[in-house]
């Protein structure tokens, strides 16, 4: 099962900082990619890159102008589309039933105001609490129990860097020189 995650109503000036933390989020969290749509945001979009590259990992970003016809498209395609809302299911009654079904997943998370179209079309409207939060911690806490805690364990391949975690100071592989540093 493939995991993208969509983030919806993209606004270049107000959403930049937020919308980077939802794709670094995704990616941190196991999915494969983030769409983008809203505002086209080409610079935000080399950042989430660059991270990857500089991390490791397979992760895409793409931009797509008409979320709606993404949504019709990914369900034609035979995939299921779960939208992160507080007003949906409680994710605890519904995670293993979608974690049950093998079809490619996309998760949608709202900007400013999600269209109605999106409740309607969604396999499942999941709330993660009932209480107002950030898309950012909705998304890490759907994708933890999604994966069961695996996605701590995952090793991003191809990196420059990687983190060795320790109780103490800092410790981070840099690949080009094989080296170590200890701050």
């Amino acid at each position: 099962m493939k995991i993208n995650v969509l983030r919806l109503d993209h606004r270049q000036k107000r959403d930049a900082r937020i919308t980077t933390h939802v794709c670094l989020t995704a990616r941190a969290f196991g999915a494969d990619g983030v769409i983008l749509n809203g505002d086209e945001d080409t610079k935000l979009m080399e950042n989430v890159k660059d991270v990857a590259k500089r991390w490791g990992g397979q992760f895409k970003v793409d931009y797509k102008k008409n979320y709606e016809n993404l949504i019709d498209e990914w369900k034609n395609n035979g995939g299921e589309v779960v939208h992160l809302t507080m007003y949906g299911s409680q994710v605890h009654e519904v995670v293993s039933d979608i974690r049950k079904s093998p079809k490619d997943k996309l998760v949608v998370v709202g900007g400013s105001r999600v269209p109605t179209k999106v409740y309607k079309e969604a396999d499942w409207n999941v709330s993660v609490t009932s209480q107002p939060h950030s898309e950012v911690s909705s998304l890490a806490v759907f994708l933890h129990m999604l994966f069961e805690g695996k996605e701590l364990d995952k090793e991003f391949e191809g990196g420059k860097m990687k983190v060795i975690p320790t109780a103490e100071g800092k410790r981070v592989i840099i690949n080009d020189n094989e080296e170590e540093k200890i701050e």
